[in-house]
């Protein structure tokens, strides 16, 4: 009977999707669970928990039939809907993994994490829609899996009207889901079974897929979709992620809808079809919480207050940032200007690893001080440490330090995919008996924690993680450059931009060529956001004797801090930091000219 499929299985085993799906349409069944606002203005459509359990059940009957299993990995290449959605739940419930890949990637950044995860199957859309231009899904597919032995089918959407190439392990999706029963019993699965894996950058180049498992996650991204947004029965919540990356897993899909809430999926852009995009459908869907990143804030703010203005935005209540630390004029902005100085903001720290929010303003005391651009309170369970170069804990406030923390939490990441070695290396390794975050912070007189960045060679492109080294990879496969370096510079609307230097080879002609080459190698191999916005050709790069890069000293050089070198003594020869500097300045005079 569905009234006992709702609670939990003997012995403490559970079903993400019925958490999600079934215990709600028990009870409200025809409550919203998704609005899902499509590129186009306007044209919203309105999913309720009973239709969202009929389209799960469906798509999961699909996957058994063709063969998937519990344990198995499934690739989900898809822009934000519904049935991306659904796609995610018909996993959990049958107890498949997924690795939803966000679908602005390439198809070798798709076709690597298809071969780390051994993806059995993949699911995609004909085309996806977004900003007003048609993005080719299946076609990035079809270049994709050429290399990946292990996909036995591809499952294959209509997004839009447009006939797409089909081949034999192609399948036509709603062909099939209107012939599959819409009852599936859940699989009964263990509170540590694997739910997703999702992939994100590391300092060296391979990107890691980090593993979530049932229980623990689903809990964390629950209570903190609760908690943080203060999230009301009856609200809608809007958090304008994309489901590729762990921000919609957490707070479109499973925070939300494991709380039986109404979830707004955004498919467009911030500025499509106006920079008026995003306070227009607050208006039009009365959003009471509105989740996005600095990154968009940055670029909405330049086109002024009256694309906001324009829009009735009294249904807003919480306003929440993500992605990256915001800086004070886009908070002030968001506060003033978007929530009129009446609704929290939350600038909210947290990451792929850590499941969900871990540091946020709120929950706290009732009128609780909100300090700008601060992510201030550990959330319940979170023991933030900040720790000196000696790997000892500062105490004390008004103190600087790798943050850490303390003690286990249930959303924390178990493992990296087929690398557990990696997973102990990069998060427990450099302070023993805690977890490091890779990123810097400070604590206020008040004891208040505010992200001042990362320590390692990773950057943030509007709020996109990636790692330097996965640049320097891909451009050294141009056969004319045999050394290159990037480094992060702060840029005024992405937050962090990609700056490269590059050595070309002796007697290479053709620099301003060979620079637009490197560009469309770069967006092929990972996608279009990680294109350096810079490229300085040098004669060699800083090297210490052993023959490591100083990334340092290439910072310093963009961001224009040369009298603050700090100790060069280490180069091999320290005449090379001047040879960059006066190659920067040329090319600093070029562009502006």
């Amino acid at each position: 009977a569905p009234a006992a499929a709702a609670r939990w299985f003997l012995g403490g085993r559970l079903n993400v999707s019925v958490n999600c799906l079934d215990q709600h349409v028990e009870k409200s069944p025809n409550r919203v669970a998704l609005i899902w606002e499509r590129d186009e203005p306007g044209t919203a459509v309105h999913v309720t928990y009973r239709e969202l359990l009929d389209l799960t059940c469906r798509l999961a009957n699909t996957l058994k039939k063709y063969g998937i299993q519990k344990g198995d990995r499934v690739a989900i290449y898809m822009s934000v809907s519904p049935l991306s959605v659904a796609a995610m739940l018909a996993c959990a419930r049958i107890g498949a993994v997924h690795t939803v890949i966000f679908a602005g990637f390439s198809a070798e950044s798709l076709a690597g994490r298809i071969m780390d995860s051994g993806c059995k199957a993949v699911i995609t859309y004909n085309q996806g829609v977004r900003g007003g231009r048609t993005i080719e899904l299946k076609a990035t597919v079809d270049e994709a899996v050429k290399n990946c032995p292990s996909i036995k089918h591809v499952f294959v959407a209509q997004r839009t009207d447009n006939k797409v190439q089909m081949g034999d392990r192609d399948i036509p999706l709603e062909e099939e889901l209107a012939k599959a029963d819409p009852v599936c019993p859940p699989e009964s699965m263990d509170s540590e079974d694997v739910l997703f894996m999702l992939y994100t950058s590391g300092s060296t180049g391979k990107p890691k897929g980090i593993v979530h498992t049932q229980a623990g996650y689903l809990l964390y991204a629950a209570v903190t979709h609760k908690y943080v947004f203060d999230y009301q029965q009856g609200d809608v919540f809007g958090c304008v992620a994309d489901i590729g990356w762990i921000t919609g897993h957490s707070y479109v899909v499973y925070g939300p809808l494991c709380n039986g809430a109404t979830s707004v999926l955004f498919e467009s852009t911030p500025v499509y079809p106006d920079p008026g995009r995003y306070w227009e459908v607050v208006q039009r869907l009365k959003i009471n919480q509105f989740y996005g990143a600095p990154t968009a804030i940055r670029l909405l703010l330049n086109y002024g207050e009256e694309w906001v203005k324009k829009y009735d935005r009294s249904s807003l209540k919480v306003l929440g940032s993500v992605g990256e630390p915001i800086n004070k004029e886009a908070w002030q902005w968001l506060h003033q200007v978007v929530g009129e100085g009446r609704c929290a903001l939350v600038d909210t720290w947290w990451q792929t690893e850590t499941g969900g929010i871990c540091i946020a303003p709120r929950p706290s005391e009732e009128k609780a001080e909100i300090v700008p651009a601060m992510a201030m309170r550990p959330f319940f369970g979170i023991v933030p440490v900040l720790m000196d170069e000696k790997g000892e804990v500062i105490e004390g406030n008004d103190v600087s330090g790798a943050l850490c923390i303390a003690q286990p939490w249930p959303g924390m990441a178990r493992t990296i995919h087929g690398d557990h070695q990696r997973f102990i290396d990069a998060y427990f390794k450099a302070y023993p008996g805690y977890y490091f975050t890779g990123d810097g912070a400070y604590r206020s007189p008040e004891g208040h924690y505010q992200i001042t960045g990362r320590m390692d060679d990773v950057i943030n492109i509007s709020g996109h993680r990636l790692g330097t080294a996965e640049i320097e990879d891909a451009m050294a496969d141009h056969p004319e450059v045999p050394e290159t370096a990037v480094v992060g510079y702060p840029h005024k609307i992405k937050g962090e931009g990609a700056f490269a230097f590059i050595v070309l080879k002796e007697q290479t002609a053709g620099a301003d060529h060979i620079k637009e080459e490197l560009k469309t190698l770069v967006a092929s191999k990972i996608a279009k956001y990680a294109v350096p916005d810079h490229i300085l050709v040098v004669k060699r790069l800083p090297k210490t004797r052993s023959g490591k890069i100083m990334r340092r000293l290439l910072r310093k050089v963009v961001t224009e801090q040369s009298d603050s070198m700090g100790d060069v003594t280490t180069l091999d020869d320290p005449s090379v930091v001047q040879e960059i500097l006066d190659a920067y300045q040329k090319y600093k005079e070029k562009s502006s000219s």
